[in-house]
């Protein structure tokens, strides 16, 4: 095929795309941005609560300030 028939067939394509517009399911739409009904139960179990961990907060602190580089570059 020539660069002429080539492109023009490029442009028809690009042009088909363009001004594609497929028939939109606004009720589907609708059903997916509402999230799930009320008939539609959870797989999984709610999340137990975290444990409280403030009383080992100080006992496992970090400190950074003891951190030395100890890397040799040279």
């Amino acid at each position: 095929m020539g660069r002429g028939r080539q492109k023009a067939k490029a442009t028809k394509q690009a042009r088909d795309i363009k001004y594609y517009s497929p028939n939109t399911d606004y009720s589907a739409l609708e059903r997916e941005l509402t999230g799930p009904s009320s008939r539609v139960k959870s797989h999984f179990p709610d999340d137990p609560p975290e444990p409280d961990y403030s009383a080992y907060e100080d006992k496992y602190a970090e400190d950074d300030d003891d951190e030395v580089d100890t890397r040799w570059i040279g």
